[in-house]
């Protein structure tokens, strides 16, 4: 099984990409919303959680108030590691679950915010890495998220430089026009498939 990392920093559109890739026929695990579903519904996580960030990191029906969660996260580097360590093992050991279910596609998709900042790489035989100008990123998420500027500042600063990631992607597709995404991920679809594994 060939397994395509994909990644990005916040607001790059990693999840238009999926979307499209999903378009083609290939499957895609989305890192981030395991993330969040483990940190929800596994106990053993919760308990960790909670005696990281303490008891109010969950509302009274057991749900992550994850405005809280990323509050504290994001500015403090130690917590962010610690809440990685927790959560990412859960969501790679779910990963390998699914990759057995997809056996029959071309390949797999697995889109990660910060596959380069958890050392993931290694995992993957090819990383495509979605890139966006800076003050276009911040701008998708404020009116996404409707969070303020600051905080979407706060969260780039805690991901790797684009220029940094470019160095160790495999593809690049940039994402400042959206309706350029299709052309560019039918043509690095066509040599995922013509040309396998490169690691």
């Amino acid at each position: 099984m060939i397994k395509i990392g994909l990644t990005g920093g916040i607001g790059s559109g990693k999840s238009t990409a999926c979307e499209i890739f999903a378009s083609l026929g290939i499957p895609v695990f989305h890192a981030d919303l395991e993330a969040r579903r483990v940190q929800n519904s596994d106990s053993l996580i919760k308990s960790q959680i909670i005696e990281l960030l303490g008891a109010n990191a969950y509302n009274q029906e057991g749900l992550m108030d994850r405005k809280l969660v990323a509050s504290r996260i994001f500015s403090d580097k130690l917590l962010l590691t610690q809440m990685n360590q927790i959560v990412h093992p859960a969501v790679r050991k779910s990963f390998k679950g699914w990759v057995l279910q997809n056996q029959n596609a071309p390949y797999v998709v697995y889109e990660a915010a910060i596959l380069f900042e958890s050392n993931s790489v290694a995992d993957f035989d090819q990383v495509i890495l979605v890139v966006a100008d800076q003050d276009i990123r911040i701008k998708r998420v404020v009116a996404r998220d409707h969070v303020e500027e600051e905080q979407v500042k706060m969260r780039i600063e805690n991901q790797m430089l684009d220029r940094e990631k470019i160095k160790l992607a495999d593809y690049i597709i940039d994402n400042n026009e959206v309706e350029l995404l299709y052309p560019q991920i039918l043509k690095i679809d066509k040599s995922i498939r013509e040309n396998g594994k490169i690691r």
